[in-house]
């Protein structure tokens, strides 16, 4: 156990790298842009850039601290067994931790290595060694999983740190061209200037990608993990079975709250373990609604986010069907249900 420790321990220390060297890059640019541009080279417009730079700065600093230092929520692991009803009946219990009791059959996604009941969309993370609520991919940039709890954080950092690169370039820009024509008399400022602009270009562009490839993920309600393999439901594979609309898909994430969206303090929508899903009515108990059949086009649930019925399954782990006695695991601090098989 020792060397595998030592091996954890050094993996550790070697993750905050990449985050030692955007820190790097952030105190840098700021030296570069406050102090040799601002101070000693700007003569105009210099109180108006110092303001919008701060205000830039410090939402980009914020949100990417609160991505970095916010601690990914994790599975509960205070189960208790308790007995339920024999399952003789076409009955439907639909629960928030990725279990499906339907016509005979159940589905139960089990982490080996943690030891618990994995919750829909919850991954574990080789990096982090623990399992992850509603996992996108874990982010070397930040040293941390972005999950459930950081995933609107980490959007907000990457908008912030498109628009910080873009101020930095645009009005740098001006300066960068007086470069070439030798307006600039000090070679210190040259320097910065120089590499304020080619630094704050190249970020950009790159961020840009990232960033719009994730505002698709977040219209589409999926995951990262999820475009590159769908969840498989009851009824089968479904990239869209999360999508409840473009609209609701954003306010899952960034909440209800308008006041709140462009801000790093946590406004998503629910806790994490359950998530309504877009075809309701493969539930049973909603059997009678109209127009809810398995082909539904019908973009979102009946019922209220909140108390909207969960089915997801995964192929992972196939618990047996027959000869089977019946156990309900609740989380003790969460108050969800688990279904449990028992030989």
């Amino acid at each position: 156990m020792a060397p595998w420790t030592l091996w954890r321990g050094c993996q550790r220390v070697v993750g905050w790298v990449p985050v030692l060297f955007i820190f790097f890059v952030v105190v840098w640019s700021y030296y570069a842009y406050v102090v040799k541009l601002c101070v000693f080279t700007i003569s105009r417009k210099t109180v108006v850039y110092l303001v919008a730079f701060h205000l830039f700065f410090v939402m980009f600093v914020w949100s990417y601290g609160m991505t970095i230092f916010t601690t990914p929520a994790t599975p509960s692991k205070e189960l208790f067994i308790l007995k339920i009803k024999p399952y003789h009946q076409n009955t439907s219990i639909c629960t928030s931790f990725s279990i499906f009791f339907y016509l005979f059959h159940v589905a139960i996604r089990y982490c080996e290595k943690c030891q618990l009941i994995k919750p829909d969309r919850a991954h574990h993370c080789s990096a982090c060694d623990t399992c992850i609520l509603k996992m996108d991919h874990h982010c070397p940039w930040v040293n941390n999983c972005v999950g459930f709890s950081n995933y609107k954080f980490f959007l907000l950092f990457l908008l912030y740190s498109l628009l910080y690169c873009l101020f930095v370039a645009t009005t740098v820009l001006e300066y960068f061209i007086k470069f070439w024509t030798n307006e600039l008399a000090d070679p210190h400022v040259k320097f910065h200037v120089l590499f304020l602009f080619f630094v704050s270009a190249m970020f950009f562009i790159s961020i840009l990608s990232l960033f719009s490839y994730h505002c698709w993920l977040v219209g589409k309600n999926r995951t990262t993990i999820e475009s590159f393999r769908s969840p498989t439901f009851s009824y089968g594979t479904d990239g869209n079975g999360f999508s409840l609309g473009y609209g609701k898909n954003w306010r899952q994430v960034f909440g209800d709250e308008k006041k709140y969206w462009l801000l790093p303090v946590f406004s998503s929508l629910g806790d994490g373990c359950s998530f309504p899903t877009r075809l309701v009515g493969m539930d049973p108990e909603q059997a009678s609604v109209p127009n809810q059949s398995i082909g539904s086009n019908q973009p979102f649930p009946t019922k209220p986010l909140s108390e909207s019925k969960n089915r997801l399954l995964d192929s992972e782990s196939q618990w047996p069907e027959n000869g089977a006695e019946e156990s309900v695991a609740r989380a003790g601090t969460n108050n969800h249900v688990t279904v449990a098989i028992e030989n």
